[in-house]
């Protein structure tokens, strides 16, 4: 379930999301709060996911309640004001919704937030997987596809390349992105299989075709499908050792 709450000083407007909000199975209504001071403590109790927001109430605005949070969850405004549109934007908010708003322009602010929640929670899934697969030397990788899950046998990896903060996987079906660093990756993989020939690269064995020179103290390491990979000084004297030559 999605944890939710509403925080509106007007207990109709209120009531009128939790009504909205009830032709959505997937949210929990944790509390309905009428003063940014409530509001504030009950984010702080329950931890939701999403917060329905007025601007305008006693005590303290929409917008001083969220600069008391260090980790805000997820906010839709609801407000009858429109000026306040750009700084809510510029506070991150998932829409604004002008009151008084209708079920269907209610229905794509949720929509909204429900696209981009799916693809945090698969992008947790991701890392949670991959974090226990670190754990031993892996046989499979886990990687998000857009809003998919897919699961790569290592097998079928030609070769691993390094791009800023993530992994470019290479295989027959095409280049998937991972986020982890290559030495996180070398940890993972089993080093009778795997071998990290240059400070970006790290090929599969199984899948070297031939090796050629290339500039001084450097060499190409040519693979099945044609690709050829530098390999530095260091990356070829570990290849030596573990292939035996």
């Amino acid at each position: 379930m999605i944890r939710t709450i509403i925080i509106d000083d007007e207990p109709l407007a209120a009531g009128i999301v939790q009504e909205y909000l009830g032709t959505f199975s997937q949210f929990q209504i944790l509390e309905i709060c009428h003063d940014g001071f409530q509001g504030l403590k009950a984010i702080q109790q329950h931890k939701p996911d999403l917060i329905f927001l007025d601007v305008q109430m006693p005590k303290i605005t929409g917008f001083e309640l969220l600069e008391l949070l260090e980790e805000p969850p997820a906010v839709i405004f609801t407000t009858a004001f429109d000026q306040y549109a750009l700084k809510a934007f510029d506070a991150k908010a998932m829409d604004y919704l002008l009151k008084p708003f209708s079920p269907a322009r209610f229905k794509q602010a949720v929509e909204r937030f429900l696209i981009q929640f799916s693809q945090k929670e698969s992008s947790l899934l991701e890392d949670e997987a991959g974090n226990r697969l670190l754990a031993e030397k892996s046989n499979r990788l886990v990687v998000r596809v857009k809003n998919d899950i897919k699961i790569i046998p290592v097998t079928e990896v030609s070769y691993f390349e390094a791009e800023d903060d993530y992994i470019s996987i290479h295989t027959a079906d095409g280049k998937f992105l991972k986020k982890m660093t290559m030495k996180q990756l070398e940890e993972s993989m089993d080093p009778g299989k795997f071998a990290r020939v240059h400070r970006s690269f790290m090929i599969n064995l199984n899948e070297i075709a031939g090796i050629e020179p290339y500039e001084r103290d450097s060499y190409l390491v040519k693979l099945r499908r044609g690709e050829k990979i530098p390999v530095s000084k260091t990356g070829y004297t570990r290849l030596r050792q573990v292939l035996g030559m």
